[in-house]
């Protein structure tokens, strides 16, 4: 008997979420008394002036100034009205245009022979975030129910014992880096799966599988940048650095690698699993078969979801550095390099872990060889 998909405790489900999200929205719609930074919202807008730049790579750009009337939402200046200034252009790399209704953060607001003044410090943001956040939540509970639930709080528990070591590491200035996040990367797959898939045979081969091939292609991927002297690696490329580059990209590697690791080899397992519930006598042989033929068809569409990740991370960064006159190769060199070393890192522990998921799942959900 099949299992209907649509239920009465799904619809009061549907129902509890709206109602928690329309008072999110609400609440984050009018909160601006609980910030301590200066909040106000435009009530009127014009453009008052607009200038051609122009710079020695004949990038053409426009900037315009804004003049912005808005009416301030918290503190002691609430319900006043004062003028403040915007200017952005065109590209709006590091700028935007503000309209009508929008909330902006202030700063420096001071009041000067009777009128205030202030600068414009960006959107107040929270309504969309507090949505977005509310509408994935929605999506786990009503299509995956208690499996995305435990999917849910996973994510949350991972989050938070993310925070906590980089917490440990800004108090040891990146002393051990290294340690602290290979740590951190057994905590965070054992809790996952642990979550998710329960204390199992499942489980426990694709927590071995995905620590084992993660672990070895960063260590295959050390021995290469010791063999070959790490020429062509240009940690300098890294942006806002404040620690020694190298550990700090090797445990960026680790994180990057694990997901893509995880996300295999329990697709792998899945399968086996189903495979030993539709026919309780396969054999183990049967089982390492079928899931390195897994293996086979989704390792080419992983490495590529990397690539494309990769390629999107890289891609405004690389149109500025030719735009300014850089060549294919400097542009490779500072902004893409080091991507193409963690999507090949990756890749390696993708490979790795095709047939290490595969034995472990045969050697525990299989039988002996059949008679």
């Amino acid at each position: 008997m099949t299992k209907q998909f649509w239920t009465k405790e799904k619809t009061w489900l549907l129902l509890v979420l709206i109602v928690i999200g329309v008072g999110a929205l609400i609440f984050t719609s009018h909160n601006e008394r609980f910030y301590r930074q200066p909040i106000a919202r435009v009530i009127s807008e014009k453009t008052v002036g607009q200038r051609k730049v122009k710079d020695q790579f004949d990038n053409v750009d426009h900037q315009y100034n804004q003049q912005l009337r808005v009416r301030m939402m918290n503190g002691k200046q609430r319900g006043q009205v004062l003028t403040v200034q915007n200017t952005y252009s065109d590209s709006q790399p590091m700028d935007q245009r503000y309209r009508i209704g929008d909330d902006i953060f202030l700063t420096q607001l001071r009041k000067q022979h009777g009128h205030l003044s202030a600068n414009v410090d960006g959107y107040k943001r929270d309504t969309v975030i507090v949505f977005l956040l509310w509408l994935v939540i929605l999506m786990l509970l009503l299509l995956m129910g208690h499996a995305g639930l435990l999917a849910l709080i996973s994510v949350v528990i991972n989050v938070v014992l993310f925070l906590v070591a980089i917490e440990i590491d800004l108090k040891q200035s990146g002393q051990h880096i290294m340690l602290l996040f290979s740590i951190l990367a057994v905590i965070f797959t054992f809790i996952s799966l642990l979550l998710v898939l329960g204390f199992s045979k499942r489980m426990l081969a694709t927590f071995a599988a995905t620590i084992i091939g993660t672990f070895v292609a960063l260590g295959v991927s050390i021995l290469v940048f010791n063999w070959t002297h790490e020429r062509g690696v240009f940690y300098e490329s890294m942006e806002y650095v404040t620690q020694v580059p190298r550990p700090l990209f090797l445990a960026e590697t680790l994180l990057g690698s694990l997901g893509a690791v995880m996300d295999e080899s329990s697709d792998i397992i899945a399968t086996l699993f189903e495979l030993k519930q539709l026919n309780p006598q396969v054999t183990r042989k049967q089982l390492f078969i079928s899931g390195r033929n897994v293996g086979k068809s989704i390792m080419g569409p992983l490495v590529n979801v990397l690539f494309l990740i990769f390629m999107v991370d890289t891609f405004t960064g690389s149109l500025l550095y030719i735009k300014n006159g850089n060549s294919w190769g400097y542009t490779y060199a500072m902004n893409m390099s080091l991507g193409t070393i963690q999507s090949l890192i990756s890749g390696i522990g993708i490979v790795l872990s095709v047939p290490l998921v595969s034995l472990f799942g045969a050697l525990l959900l299989g039988k002996g060889t059949q008679k």
